[in-house]
C-alpha cells in the first residue's frame, strides 16, 4: 500500500511539474490566440468598426462577403496558392533522403538547407524582391543564357507576380519540411531497406516501395500544415506586392488585414476570417478522411 501511495504521489508530482512548465506558454496562447478566436465569432455578426456605434447585423457581413469581388478574388488566389503544396512535399522528401546519407560535410548541407527557415520572411522577401526586380540578378542570368529576350518585372506583372511569390514561399519552406522528413527517415528500420537491396531492389524502388510508404504519417502531417500555411499566406505578399498589381496577388489573409486594420471594419473582417476558417476546416477534414480510408496509415 505504501509503495502504491508513493507511486501515485510521484506521478501526481510529475503532472504538476509538467503543467507548471507549460503554464507560461498556455497563458500566452490563451491571451493572444484562444481569446481573440473566441471573441471574433460574435464580432462577425456586428458592424463593429471602432469609429461608429456597434450594432448586431446578423448575417449581413456574410452576405456582403459573398458579393465582394475583392474577397472572392482573394479566396481564389489563396486556393490557387495550394498548388505549391505537393511540390514542397515531393522536393523536401528527396532533400531529406539526400541529407540522410553518411557522407563528408553532410551536417553543413543540413544547416544550409535549413537557414531560409530561420531567416525572417521580411528579410527574405526584401532580398528576393531585389533579385526579381527589372534590373535584378534573375533577369541578368536569364538574359545571359538566352532564356528570355527582354527584362521581366516578375513582381509587377499580373501574369507572373503570384507565381513569383509562390516560388519564394516554396524556397523558404523546403528546409522546414525536410527536417521533419529527415526525422521520419531516421526512424525507418534499416533491416527493411537492407533486405530489399539483397533481393535486388534498386535505390529508386527502395524509395518508392519502402521509404515513402513508411513516411506516410509524416506526409499526412506536413501536407496538412503546408495546406493551412498556403491558404493563410500573408508576410511575403504584404512585403513584396501588397496584393498588386490589381488583385493579382491579393490573398485572403491580406484582405482580412486590410479590412480590419486599414478600413477599421472589424466586424466584417471577423466574418471574412470565419469564412476562411471554414474553408481550412473543410480541407483539413478531407485530409483526415483520406487518412481514415487508408491513404495514410500510422506505423
Amino acid at each position: 500500500m505504501k509503495q502504491k501511495r508513493v507511486a501515485k504521489l510521484s506521478r501526481f508530482s510529475e503532472v504538476q511539474t509538467a503543467w507548471l512548465f507549460m503554464a507560461p506558454g498556455l497563458i500566452l496562447l490563451a491571451i493572444f490566440t484562444f481569446w481573440p478566436i473566441i471573441y471574433s465569432v460574435p464580432l462577425a455578426f456586428t458592424n463593429y468598426s471602432v469609429i461608429g456605434e456597434t450594432k448586431f447585423v446578423g448575417f449581413e457581413n456574410f452576405k456582403r462577403a459573398f458579393s465582394d469581388v475583392n474577397f472572392i478574388a482573394s479566396v481564389k488566389n489563396s486556393l490557387f496558392y495550394m498548388i505549391i503544396v505537393p511540390f514542397i512535399q515531393i522536393i523536401s522528401i528527396f532533400m531529406a533522403i539526400l541529407v540522410n546519407r553518411k557522407i563528408a560535410g553532410i551536417k553543413f548541407f543540413r544547416a544550409a538547407f535549413y537557414i531560409p527557415v530561420v531567416t525572417s520572411m521580411v528579410a527574405v522577401s526584401i532580398i528576393w524582391g531585389w533579385l526579381m526586380s527589372s534590373n535584378g540578378v534573375l533577369n541578368y542570368i536569364l538574359l545571359s543564357i538566352g532564356i528570355i529576350n527582354e527584362k521581366i518585372s516578375w513582381l509587377s506583372d499580373k501574369d507572373t507576380a503570384l507565381w513569383a511569390v509562390m516560388f519564394i514561399t516554396l524556397w523558404k519552406g523546403l528546409g522546414y519540411y525536410m527536417m521533419i522528413y529527415l526525422a521520419g527517415l531516421q526512424a525507418v528500420p534499416t533491416d527493411c531497406i537492407e533486405a530489399a537491396k539483397i533481393d535486388g531492389a534498386s535505390n529508386f524502388q527502395v524509395i518508392r516501395k519502402i521509404t515513402i510508404p513508411l513516411l506516410k504519417p509524416y506526409v499526412f502531417f506536413c501536407t496538412l500544415i503546408s495546406l493551412m500555411s498556403a491558404i493563410r499566406v500573408f508576410d511575403e505578399v504584404f512585403v513584396l506586392t501588397s496584393g498588386g498589381p490589381g488583385n493579382a496577388t491579393l490573398t485572403s489573409s491580406l484582405y482580412i488585414y486590410e479590412q480590419g486594420f486599414e478600413v477599421f471594419e472589424f466586424g466584417y473582417s471577423s466574418a471574412l476570417g470565419l469564412i476562411i476558417s471554414f474553408i481550412i476546416m473543410f480541407f483539413s477534414i478531407f485530409i483526415f478522411l483520406f487518412n481514415k480510408k487508408g491513404g495514410v496509415n500510422p506505423y
